[in-house]
């Protein structure tokens, strides 16, 4: 890195020192984080929350007082996934909550429709950003006006299963890559292998512990699987370890530095995963086709982007409707805003992203 830090040089150190007291981190995994955030401005954004967070009040002031709700923060079109609930139901949503906390509701709209913009940009998604925030709009305020409605992929929702179940989340695929994820070395946490083996069913055998690279913010941080063989075939489940969000960190004056992950997950409206768990610091979690995160390049070729779009909408008000009082609160401030204002926060927040991304960049590679 260059010997005169640029802001989001300063800002990651100044992030990752701050982080580093409260949990051990990877510096293996930080190092790869690092290179990946240079690679597009896309995966910069997944990144790095926490220059979000930082950039937020300052950036797009007209929407920094929005109704605070407990909301996602890290909110983007690769924060969706499924996972089966307690009847077995194939259900659809956001998959990660690691970076929850009380913001403005706008924080999570803004940063979707960011997400998706830049998205396009890189070839990842077609539809336009002024097409992608009036989906988004459309789902949110239909799902605020309806009281909201957990996305189960049944007899309601049959087209989003067919986006959700693409070729590349097969079984054989899944596993395979699984399978040859390397063991994990050194001495192992003896409270995280009681937790992953209190999660494996009765009479799983030959447990292997391996560890995984997975999303892009939340790498550097401890994750270890548990891979055991039960009834003729693999099941696996992940502990990863649980931080206070990063807007803890940017508003340290508001923050609590506890973790949100389980307060949403039980508040929103949801059908929640009965595997799911945080105990001890740790997000405890099964690992399967049906329970991860969906990439965009996993999605078929020929989908619908602004019902999709609309659906992921849906899904963030699912989440604020969670907080007591949210809707009626969100529906007055959304009367208020001028048209448009989506896509000009959208527009602002990605024009500095890139700044941030182009400093970046450039002093990887010097």
């Amino acid at each position: 890195m260059r010997a005169v830090a640029t802001e989001i040089a300063q800002a990651t150190r100044n992030f990752e020192r701050w982080l580093g007291q409260r949990l051990h981190l990877r510096r293996d995994d930080l190092d790869y984080k690092h290179q990946q955030m240079a690679a597009d401005a896309f995966s910069f954004l997944r990144a790095t929350f926490y220059r979000w967070a930082e950039l937020w009040p300052e950036e797009v002031p007209e929407v920094a007082d929005a109704p605070r709700v407990l909301a996602v923060g890290d909110l983007h079109v690769e924060n969706y996934g499924t996972w089966r609930d307690a009847e077995g139901r194939l259900v659809w949503g956001v998959n990660d909550f690691d970076e929850a906390s009380s913001l403005p509701y706008a924080v999570d709209l803004v940063r979707l429709a960011t997400s998706a913009g830049l998205a396009a940009a890189e070839g990842h998604l077609t539809i336009n950003l002024k097409e992608a925030c009036a989906a988004i709009l459309n789902g949110y305020s239909g799902s605020l006006k309806a009281g909201g409605r957990p996305m189960v992929l049944a007899e309601n929702d049959r087209w989003l299963r067919k986006i959700a179940t693409g070729r590349l989340r097969d079984a054989v695929t899944f596993w395979s890559r699984i399978s040859g994820l390397p063991t994990a070395r050194g001495p192992l946490p003896n409270k995280v292998q009681e937790l992953l083996l209190e999660q494996l069913p009765d009479g799983a055998n030959h447990v292997r512990y391996v560890r995984r690279r997975s999303g892009l913010g939340s790498l550097g941080l401890d994750r270890l699987v548990a891979v055991a063989d039960w009834s003729g075939a693999l099941v696996a489940h992940e502990a990863k370890a649980l931080p206070p969000s990063a807007w803890e960190w940017a508003h340290a004056q508001h923050g609590s530095n506890r973790t949100h992950y389980l307060d949403l997950v039980t508040q929103a409206v949801r059908c929640p995963d009965p595997m799911l768990q945080v105990r001890d610091g740790w997000l405890v979690r099964r690992l399967s086709p049906d329970c991860s995160r969906i990439l965009l390049d996993e999605l078929p070729k020929r989908r619908d982007e602004a019902r999709l779009l609309k659906a992921m909408g849906w899904e963030a008000a699912n989440i604020h409707l969670g907080t007591r009082g949210a809707a009626r609160a969100i529906v007055i401030d959304l009367a208020r805003r001028k048209q448009g204002w989506l896509r000009d926060a959208a527009t602002i927040m990605a024009r500095r992203l890139r700044a941030d991304w182009k400093d970046w960049r450039a002093a990887q590679s010097s």
